[in-house]
């Protein structure tokens, strides 16, 4: 096969972080970045009624007067049951702003249109540790719970995955706290196996490094969470050498299984973010 450009580089520096989403009305979603500077990196989002022969034009979902340096990672758009598109997001900098914020901070965009037009949720959340110091808030991801709260999870520079929460479908955000399973600075992906209580996640679990360890983006492990996130099962690590470098884990659920497609580099100079690798993964042997 040949590979066919989809998105021609519109960005003044580049797209990037795409994912693809099945709208409830049976249309394809395709999400990306477009990076203009270190002020101006967007979400925008493309529909397909053909089956991805075809597209949109671009839908920005963060307009001019709130241009800022956003982040939202591959694989984290989600459409809740009653239609509403909710993309967490990370902001970074703005054109105002003397410097860049790295350790950012988190809140969201969501659509009640099927992605047509987009509004800014109310809160957006800085996180600190116990002690009180500023932690890094960055890459979020969403997953709704049974409860119709939305769970919103973060990397963080703490050496431990933080969590918000959102009781109004993503309009606002309680203050994040630690969920209390360690990690490095590196981001997690959460998701419900489908008609099922349990949760899947999976991250670099340090799980018994010291805090100031918790470095490297390897081991890649799994565990479940059959309490709605507030316990996980011990982790098993499908991808262990202490070289790698493992992380962006996209989820999809196809049949009895599920397909993990993942950053595989290594941890040399350059190589870090040089491979990805789609795993295939027995739901049977999950549950």
């Amino acid at each position: 096969m040949e590979d066919q450009v989809v998105v021609a580089n519109r960005g003044g520096l580049n797209v990037m972080s795409v994912s693809l989403n099945r709208l409830q009305d049976g249309r394809l979603a395709l999400f990306y970045l477009e990076k203009n500077s270190l002020t101006d990196c967007r979400p925008v989002v493309r529909f397909s009624t053909g089956e991805a022969t075809t597209w949109s034009e671009p839908v920005a979902m963060i307009p001019e007067e709130d241009c800022g340096y956003f982040v939202l990672n591959n694989d984290r758009v989600v459409q809740l049951p009653d239609g509403r598109l909710l993309a967490p997001l990370a902001l970074h900098h703005r054109p105002d702003w003397e410097k860049p914020d790295w350790s950012g901070e988190v809140g969201a965009y969501f659509s009640d249109d099927a992605g047509a037009t987009w509004r800014r949720s109310q809160d957006w959340q800085k996180a600190y540790d116990a002690a009180g110091n500023r932690i890094a808030a960055q890459e979020p991801g969403v997953v709704e719970l049974k409860d119709g709260r939305v769970l919103m999870y973060l990397r963080t520079s703490a050496g431990e995955l933080y969590q918000t929460h959102s009781q109004d479908r993503g309009v606002s955000w309680s203050a994040p706290v630690t969920m209390g399973v360690a990690s490095p600075q590196s981001p997690a992906s959460i998701e419900r196996i489908p008609d099922s209580d349990t949760l899947v996640m999976v991250w670099n679990d340090h799980t018994g490094f010291p805090p100031a360890e918790r470095k490297a983006r390897t081991p890649l492990s799994l565990a479940l969470s059959r309490d709605e996130g507030r316990t996980w099962t011990p982790s098993f690590a499908f991808e262990s050498d202490p070289r790698g470098w493992y992380c962006y884990t996209a989820m999809e659920f196809v049949g009895d299984d599920l397909l993990l497609a993942y950053v595989a580099g290594d941890q040399s100079p350059g190589k870090h973010l040089s491979a990805s690798l789609v795993r295939r993964l027995s739901l049977s042997a999950l549950r």
